[in-house]
């Protein structure tokens, strides 16, 4: 039997056909996978919150709005193959171009990118401090209130359900979106220790302090004043309160237990609230923070200047300052004529 030259040809025409097809198919398929099917329509990287049970459909239709994704049929051939079809909740940031590995990794494997989070020392209870915290993360504010809430679980951190609001320190920090309550106590007690270094705590038990208690004293101190400078002579003279068991009568903690943080001046009428953060009516510290206060601030109270100050009061200049004095008449005479100035004021 003669094989035909034409059957011959038509024959090696179709394998390196064939051959040329695999090839070109095998590099698309390759560029596609591993350098570029997704190109950003604008240019530039963009981000997305993937929330629990999403599916992939859902994240298509995310990722349309805002990439052009040239072979698509590709891109879900290469899901079936990884087996891909449960996107993990997370925040990812994807480039503004990228191949499908790329894409279906992150996705796949829970590659996310961190975001900062952060609060500030307006803070005031756990309720506002867990609901900022929820805000910026996939967490229930109710989780973070109940765990904030209970003496147990605090105890696991040396604090308890009113102390708790001390181991958040006002700044900002890295963390993945999907961090689980537990782990975020993890890591805010850690910055929590870091901040209290060796050096800082013999500071505190030279005050007859403990940390929590710092805390607690700045707490006050900052809302006392935004003056900085007169931060560090406001800690002396509650040490030396403090020391001689005198009433902290600081009004900050008056506006605390009444709850009303609009109030601008504490009039007789408040001062009779029944809290333990009246510390008009209860010597010593108040059980817990008025707010978060700043680390800064807590470094004011543990290098505290050695002063004989007992008494402060507004000064009459409405800056923010207070003069300050070691004993009650001085304090009487200062008070007297800041009131004076209050009353002319008003009067005109």
């Amino acid at each position: 039997m003669t094989i035909k030259p034409s059957f011959v040809h038509t024959f090696l025409g179709v394998v390196v056909g064939l051959i040329l097809f695999a090839f070109t198919f095998g590099v698309e398929q390759y560029y596609r996978y591993h350098v570029s099917n997704l190109y950003s329509l604008d240019g530039k990287e963009h981000c997305y919150y993937i929330y629990p049970n999403v599916s992939v459909d859902s994240v298509l239709n995310m990722v349309r709005k805002d990439y052009d994704i040239s072979g698509e049929l590709d891109l879900r051939w290469h899901m079936r193959l990884r087996v891909f079809t449960d996107p993990k909740p997370g925040y990812y940031v994807f480039p503004a171009q990228m191949g499908d590995k790329l894409f279906i990794s992150k996705l796949q494997n829970c590659e996310q990118t961190p975001i900062h989070i952060k609060w500030t020392n307006q803070i005031h209870t756990r309720e506002e401090l867990a609901a900022k915290v929820s805000s910026q993360l996939m967490l229930d504010s109710t989780d973070l209130i109940n765990r904030l809430s209970d003496d147990t679980y605090m105890a696991e951190y040396d604090l308890n359900a009113e102390s708790s609001r001390c181991l958040f320190i006002p700044n900002t920090y890295e963390v993945y979106w999907t961090i689980t309550p537990d782990e975020l106590f993890q890591m805010m007690d850690h910055e929590y220790h870091s901040f209290w270094t060796e050096e800082r705590l013999k500071k505190a038990e030279a005050l007859g302090l403990t940390p929590a208690e710092v805390v607690i004293l700045a707490s006050i101190v900052e809302s006392e004043t935004y003056v900085t400078k007169d931060m560090p002579t406001i800690a002396s003279l509650y040490i030396n309160r403090l020391r001689k068991n005198m009433p902290l009568q600081a009004c900050p903690t008056i506006i605390y237990a009444v709850g009303d943080f609009s109030i601008r001046r504490v009039l007789k009428s408040h001062l009779k609230v029944e809290s333990p953060y009246n510390t008009y009516k209860h010597k010593g510290l108040p059980p817990g923070p008025i707010h978060c206060p700043l680390a800064r601030t807590m470094d004011f109270v543990l290098n505290a200047p050695k002063t004989n100050y007992l008494y402060m009061c507004a000064s009459p200049a409405l800056d923010g300052t207070h003069i300050f004095s070691s004993s009650y008449g001085i304090h009487s005479s200062a008070a007297r004529d800041y009131h004076e100035m209050m009353d002319n004021k008003k009067r005109k």
